[in-house]
């Protein structure tokens, strides 16, 4: 009897330890990925003093993750080719496409570097992250989606955080006149974004999320060209100082193209409610950072409100899947 149940239990034991792994190693990917979202803003903060404008250093970060996502699309494109005939090949919505790539890449991208002209990175990062809170207020508004208990705790647990951050936080170290100003840009991006997010949600199980990212993604390059053409800002793109550049590139690969690719697997393993949990990590992250790199002081309000908006997203996400 024992040898006939020996077996099942080893192969019992390996499946769960098989699983603990799988958890593990996805978490890591996402913690790995938000963590690199997050020096984003740490890198813009440390550019803009060398005298490019914000569209220039956007420009540059594009640029230099442009080469990746093309890469990926061709790599996506040669796959198919010998997997699929072309009779099962997905139609690409090039429209829609387009249409959320100038919206969450190109506009939240503009709005968030000119915001961070204004404010520190903590707070940029503190009001960024409210945007799951954003998504679920844009669907119950034009999905007509019923707003639960649950979810409107958790709305009102995180803006109280940011208001919290904002008032009592001291999180600037610009003039304080134009702390309003980079406050609103910053809510501006949190709103295109999820607007993107809300778009996308359709269209990225249809032709997959690494391709859906990499479409939007050149979208968003081509918007940012044609922007600094109208206005004539490519002239003087190759004149700055070397730092400039090191800072565009770590910009567009470690805090662009990798963890846009590190959470996107990792929400393919453990899902997205899961993955944002996880990516909670981010506006703390950004505060270590910024303490570190930019020496921004770090306030008992600060913390505070950070930690209520973290509360809130994860609030939200957990009892969005109970829904």
């Amino acid at each position: 009897m024992n040898n006939l149940t020996e077996p099942e239990e080893a192969s019992s034991m390996d499946a769960r330890s098989f699983s603990k792994r799988h958890i593990i190693v996805a978490g890591v990917i996402v913690f790995t990925g938000a963590v690199l979202f997050s020096t984003k803003a740490i890198l813009v903060k440390l550019a803009l003093p060398y005298g490019i404008e914000p569209v220039p250093l956007l420009m540059l970060r594009m640029l230099f993750a442009f080469p990746f996502y093309v890469a990926v699309l061709f790599w996506l494109s040669k796959r198919e080719r010998k997997s699929k005939t072309d009779a099962q090949r997905q139609p690409t919505p090039w429209i829609r496409i387009t249409a959320l790539g100038f919206v969450g890449y190109y506009l939240a991208s503009f709005f968030d570097f000119y915001g961070l002209k204004f404010i520190t990175a903590s707070l940029e990062r503190v009001i960024l992250y409210s945007y799951p809170t954003i998504v679920l207020l844009i669907s119950a508004v034009f999905a007509r989606k019923r707003v639960t208990i649950h979810q409107a705790i958790a709305v009102a647990i995180c803006y109280i955080g940011i208001f919290v951050a904002v008032r009592f936080g001291n999180a600037t170290q610009e003039s304080a006149a134009n702390v309003p100003l980079g406050i609103v840009l910053i809510f501006l991006s949190a709103i295109t974004y999820a607007i993107y997010l809300v778009g996308s949600g359709e269209l990225i199980p249809k032709i997959g999320v690494w391709r859906f990212t990499s479409i939007a993604m050149l979208v968003s390059t081509a918007c940012v060209i044609a922007h600094c053409l109208l206005t004539q800002q490519l002239e003087n793109l190759w004149s700055y100082p070397a730092p400039v550049y090191w800072y565009s590139l770590a910009m567009g690969v470690f805090a662009t193209v990798v963890p846009s690719f590190l959470i996107s697997e990792g929400i393919k393993r453990i899902g997205a409610t899961n993955a944002a949990v996880i990516g909670g990590v981010g506006p703390v992250s950004t505060i270590i950072l910024a303490t570190i790199f930019l020496g921004e002081t770090i306030t008992f309000a600060q913390l505070v409100g950070t930690l209520f908006v973290i509360a809130g997203v994860i609030y939200i996400s957990v009892n969005m899947k109970r829904e």
